[in-house]
């Protein structure tokens, strides 16, 4: 791995020891940041102009339903309903391993052309040992960071509602075969249906398996009417509730629920778009910070919306702060300040992934020590746009604005375009897979 010095951007370090740097300097060693600062010497360093550009954290997607990457905004238009019926009940038990690793390979490439340097595959799409494979196999050749969240077959309906059926014990072997180092790209989880899909004793036997392998456990919970089961009520009164636990929506969950959540210390991440457009409730952002939760940001359903954490950056705090305006409004209240803000939106995007996916000690922000997880925005990517504050330029940014991509210190996308992949083909395959499975189910 060469040193490399990205030399003269707008650091957001997301690190509050070092702040902001005008016209700052990182310097890259080894795949770690070694130093953040003005001015840095280093004569033996690649130089990678950042100038006029905000050089970052890279983002990190905590709930990506990855395999679905070839039905890209093909569900626009669903209910979350329409979904189950449609992806999960129609599509999904169709899907072959090379389908899988198509969706995967494509939806990883997607997700890194976009600025996420790391993501959590939520792979419920385990049909066989050789689906997982597929899984593990296309975000290794991506190049991506990801935790891979092993889950469930979707061929079956036993494994959905009130499922008595325990989590794939193939996770043992997984963990084994492709998981041995927690120091690698690649790193372990379980993606648990929890009680709004499998019952309590289920549930309790899932998060057994999770920490037997010592990986966290993630699971949905408050999506729409299924809240009525009160997971996490059921979770806390059966002591399964703990800081290796990322609750997932939470849009219907009581505050009561949400104060459980936050003593145990647990977890929860925000898919403001999906979760506006398919149906779950309105986002729980305002909620979980109330009780002192700060959540992580994810894309969900690819098939829903675009592959972009920009994207939910700008959703959640436009929802949050349309439902704190609303409430001050209905008490004939104007509006006096801004609930929250954009660099807030940002933590939720970076620093806050981390912790959430237990990885803040190597990834989240420009520190040194930290893994070499950077990107560099480029504001500039329009003629046009004008952007006073790089905050601001950041939250409204887009994919084609991230002109640098590297992971673990290596180039991953430059000058625009991803590195060293086949980005035309990856798209070509998933769409041929997209069309087979399509063909397959009858539709």
């Amino acid at each position: 791995m060469s040193r490399k010095l990205i030399r003269g951007g707008h650091v957001l370090s997301i690190d509050p020891a070092i702040g902001e740097i005008a016209g700052g300097d990182v310097l890259i060693d080894g795949g770690r940041i070694v130093e953040v600062g003005t001015g840095i010497d280093a004569p033996d360093a690649e130089i990678v102009d950042a100038t006029g550009m905000i050089v970052m954290p890279g983002l990190i997607d905590t709930h990506r339903h990855t395999w679905q990457g070839g039905f890209a905004q093909a569900a626009a238009d669903w209910t979350l309903n329409d979904y189950f019926a449609g992806i999960i009940g129609r599509l999904s038990p169709v899907f072959t391993p090379g389908d899988v690793r198509d969706g995967t390979y494509y939806g990883a490439l997607d997700a890194l052309d976009s600025g996420v340097t790391t993501l959590f595959d939520w792979a419920h799409i385990m049909n066989t040992p050789e689906h997982a494979d597929a899984s593990v196999e296309a975000l290794s050749a991506s190049g991506i960071r990801a935790v891979f969240g092993h889950s469930i077959p979707t061929s079956d309906p036993s494994w959905y509602y009130a499922s008595e059926r325990p989590h794939p014990v193939d996770a043992r072997r997984l963990a084994s075969q492709y998981f041995s180092s927690t120091d690698q790209l690649l790193t372990l989880a379980l993606a648990i249906r929890g009680p709004e899909m499998s019952t309590i004793a289920t549930t309790a036997n899932d998060i057994a398996l999770a920490r037997e392998l010592g990986v966290r456990s993630s699971l949905h919970v408050g999506i729409g009417l299924l809240a009525q089961a009160r997971a996490i009520t059921q979770m806390h009164e059966s002591g399964l509730l703990g800081p290796d636990l990322i609750f997932l929506h939470a849009n219907s969950s009581t505050d009561d629920e949400l104060k459980m959540l936050a003593d145990s210390g647990g977890n929860a991440s925000v898919s403001a778009r999906v979760e506006m457009m398919m149906g779950h409730g309105t986002p729980a952002t305002g909620r979980l910070l109330a009780v002192g939760i700060r959540p992580a940001l994810s894309l969900d359903v690819t098939a829903g919306v675009p592959s972009t954490l920009f994207g939910e950056m700008r959703a959640v705090l436009e929802a949050e702060r349309n439902v704190q305006y609303q409430q001050q409004l209905d008490l004939g209240a104007a509006p006096e300040s801004v609930p929250l803000t954009s660099r807030q939106a940002i933590e939720f995007a970076t620093i806050e992934g981390a912790r959430t996916l237990g990885l803040d000690d190597r990834v989240g922000s420009l520190t040194p020590g930290k893994r070499a997880d950077v990107i560099l925005v480029n504001p500039a990517s329009s003629p046009l746009r004008i952007t006073p504050d790089p905050a601001v330029a950041v939250l409204f940014a887009d994919s084609r604005d991230v002109d640098t991509v590297l992971i673990d210190g290596e180039f991953r996308k430059r000058g625009g375009v991803l590195v060293g992949v086949d980005a035309g083909g990856a798209r070509d395959r998933a769409v041929a897979s997209r069309d087979r499975v399509l063909a397959a189910a009858g539709s």
